[in-house]
């Protein structure tokens, strides 16, 4: 039997070993955003920068980059995440306290299962019928087109059907008494109760809308219309293929939204693993 502090030892190793791994394409990713085009190309495994530079910011953000509108392709991937996540927030609670809550509901007991196996659905399996949808429509290259996708997900449903089946049933039936009306019971007492698990689905759904590359790609065809992912991988096939600097300063620029929500909604989304751990 080893001793547990040699156990011990051995996991805070494997968990730096792992976390340098993780961590060293971001640390390559923003010595690189402050290099010149030359160093960059240089092929050495600096990580820090000789000289380091803040052109590949100025020129992205200032608009320098030939036919490269960074501002609007940042406002189109934060407001396409925000109004996306948003929906997705009420819709799927509205479905999950219906599933949950409501036994008058029609098919009530088929439409779980039916949500739960349209998970194992891959997702470019339905990529071709909805862009040919949205095509007959006339919304390619449109906002609608990016946004209605994202607008309701069924892992959303699950993960807050679990939450309202499992709030006690004593605090339903005592607002019942109190008066209480379903809408009312949905807005103001599960809702406020569930706070850290929207938040959790909201940084999840916000990820995922944000950092979708392949929809927007195909989904957009004037460069006024792309979110960041898009026009990051139309720079890095046109005219900056070798602007590896320039490249990886705009890839810094598009990671940070995602960064610093994670780092605000971060103790909402441990409670939401706590309380879940402890049910």
């Amino acid at each position: 039997m080893a001793n547990p502090k040699t156990k011990q030892a051995i996991l805070l190793l494997l968990a730096a070993v792992i976390a340098l791994v993780m961590v060293l394409p971001l640390v390559w990713m923003l010595s690189t955003a402050f290099k010149n085009d030359f160093e960059a190309l240089s092929g050495r495994m600096d990580f820090l920068p000789r000289k380091p530079t803040l052109d590949n910011f100025k020129q992205g953000l200032g608009g320098e980059l030939m036919n490269t509108p960074v501002l609007r392709w940042i406002a189109n991937s934060l407001s396409v995440g925000v109004i996306g996540t948003g929906l997705v927030l009420l819709i799927d609670s509205m479905a999950a306290f219906a599933l949950a809550r409501l036994n008058d509901l029609p098919l009530r007991r088929v439409l779980l299962p039916m949500f739960i196996a349209s998970l194992m659905i891959p997702g470019v399996l339905t990529f071709l019928p909805m862009y040919m949808e949205f095509n007959s429509l006339g919304l390619i290259n449109t906002y609608p087109a990016l946004i209605l996708p994202a607008t309701a997900g069924a892992f959303g449903v699950f993960l807050l059907y679990q939450f309202f089946v499992s709030f006690p049933k004593e605090i339903e039936e005592a607002g019942r008494i109190d008066g209480v009306n379903k809408w009312q019971l949905y807005a103001r007492i599960l809702l406020p109760s569930a706070v850290p698990i929207m938040v959790t689905l909201g940084i999840f759904t916000f990820m995922g809308i944000y950092n979708d590359f392949v929809w927007p790609l195909y989904a957009t065809t004037s460069p006024e219309m792309r979110t960041i992912t898009a026009g990051i991988a139309m720079m890095a096939t046109g005219s900056y293929t070798q602007s590896y600097g320039k490249l990886m300063a705009m890839t810094t620029i598009a990671a940070l939204p995602v960064v610093l929500i994670f780092i605000l909604g971060q103790k909402s989304f441990l409670r939401a693993i706590t309380s879940a751990g402890v049910k």
